[in-house]
């Protein structure tokens, strides 16, 4: 109840984690053009292909728990003659100073990792190598779509 009352009266949420390789299917699915379409209609910026994987510690998982709770932007299921793909709830965010948003897949492999995504490629950008810690900030007030 204190993380709820702290993070109702803030407009962006703070999170400290490692940069960590993930299993490589980030890539896959922000090339897929039902993603690509909504990411550029709703988030405004076309996806660098793949994500940024970076690792929460235990106690940040609180913060985590409580942004899933929060009012996001969704980007719909879609279906291609093969498969399906799932809805994804998306936030603005900043790491390191770049924008971009954090992507929640509804089917996820993950619980603590927060997966960021932005037009450029943020290892090269940001000189970034597993290991390394980063500061992403969560903007929970802008979350009309563009």
């Amino acid at each position: 109840m204190d993380y709820q009352r702290i993070f109702e009266l803030a407009d962006q949420i703070h999170f400290k984690g490692k940069v960590v390789s993930g299993m490589g299917e980030g890539r896959y699915y922000t090339e897929q053009k039902g993603y690509i379409d909504q990411f550029k209609q709703k988030l405004g910026f076309v996806p660098y292909p793949g994500t940024l994987n970076v690792e929460i510690e235990l106690v940040e998982r609180n913060k985590l728990r409580i942004l899933k709770n929060h009012n996001a932007i969704n980007i719909d299921e879609f279906h291609t003659k093969d498969r399906s793909f799932g809805g994804v709830r998306c936030y603005k965010a900043e790491i390191n100073g770049v924008d971009g948003a954090i992507v929640l897949p509804l089917r996820s492999h993950y619980s603590n990792i927060l997966e960021f995504i932005s037009p450029e490629f943020l290892r090269r950008k940001l000189g970034l190598k597993d290991g390394d810690i980063v500061d992403i900030i969560i903007y929970l007030s802008n979350l009309k779509e563009c």
